[in-house]
């Protein structure tokens, strides 16, 4: 996933909203991700101006992530404008990532696992308004 120069630049994360109307976010190499993190990330994925829109996510370079950072992106007891998140896993980590996120957190809105951009992008665009 290519990284805009206008993408919000965080700790943990790049994020940005496409011209396409899906929200992406890509982890960056070896992310230890905690709660300030997934907050801080939240925050910007819902400062977009649509009202309602898809998120794709690359978990593919994450290191870790702690389980209050996971409980915050399922959006469970909070408001969000995304309503569906499709997670990009290429390593066995977020694969083991995505899976966890998946069975024990129970996100509120739709999430499905893909192995590339594309087929995510693709699965997305059902959500866009």
């Amino acid at each position: 996933m290519q990284v805009p120069e206008n993408a919000i630049d965080l700790r943990c994360f790049n994020t940005w909203l496409g011209e396409d109307g899906i929200a992406r976010t890509k982890v960056k190499p070896a992310a230890e991700i905690v709660i300030e993190d997934a907050k801080a990330n939240s925050e910007a994925v819902n400062s977009f101006e649509l009202e309602k829109y898809p998120l794709i996510v690359d978990t593919s370079q994450i290191k870790s992530i702690t389980k209050e950072a996971r409980d915050q992106f399922s959006m469970r007891g909070r408001e969000s404008s995304v309503v569906a998140i499709a997670m990009i896993i290429k390593s066995p980590l977020s694969k083991i990532v995505g899976n966890f996120f998946m069975g024990l957190n129970k996100p509120r809105v739709p999430v499905r696992l893909f192995n590339d951009e594309e087929s995510a992008k693709s699965w997305c665009k059902d959500f866009v308004n």
